[in-house]
């Protein structure tokens, strides 16, 4: 966040440098809000295209056990550019490198879905899936696995034939 602070003063001054630049090669016939439009423009080019790059820099730096399974897009109306090309705010994916099974219950994995978003706090959930069952269950702390009737007590829910999370934790390489 700091650096797209700096990149955004950086480009208004870049945008106030350009005006100053044009003024000065039409011999100063330009009006003199023209210095303040640079900055605004140069400013608000370089916001929109952060805003854009976002996702793409951020998944680009997740580790590579890390796949992302859904995007939200955003448009609203104060950011009118956004519904020509709506950008993505915030995306889920699943952890790889957390994927658990248990020798007694192979058809079960345990694995962590990360929700990242741009102006969000990141957060984690532990999900259980259940690949032959196609059904999953959020799991909210370690205390619910292990106790007698832990299994039948998980929040199970059917999921959809093309559900993401269980379709790609049931694809993964799975360890005990």
């Amino acid at each position: 966040m700091f650096y797209e602070i700096v990149a955004t003063l950086v480009a208004g001054v870049a945008g106030a440098g350009i005006a100053l630049m044009l003024n000065k090669l039409t011999g100063r016939r330009l009006p003199r809000w023209i210095v303040p439009f640079g900055v605004a423009v140069g400013m608000l080019a370089t916001t929109i295209a952060n805003e854009y790059a976002w996702y793409g820099r951020t998944v680009a730096n997740l580790p590579e056990e890390i796949v992302v399974i859904s995007q939200q897009e955003n448009t609203s109306f104060y950011r009118p550019w956004t519904y020509a090309k709506p950008f993505v705010e915030q995306f889920v994916a699943v952890d790889g490198a957390s994927l658990r099974t248990h020798p007694d219950y192979p058809e079960l994995r345990m694995v962590n879905l990360m929700r990242l978003g741009r102006w969000a706090t990141p957060s984690q959930r532990a999900v259980m899936v259940d690949c032959e069952a196609g059904r999953r269950a959020p799991i909210s702390g370690p205390a619910e696995i292990g106790t007698e009737g832990w299994l039948d007590r998980l929040g199970w829910f059917d999921a959809p034939e093309d559900d993401p999370v269980v379709a790609t934790t049931c694809a993964l390489e799975a360890t005990s």
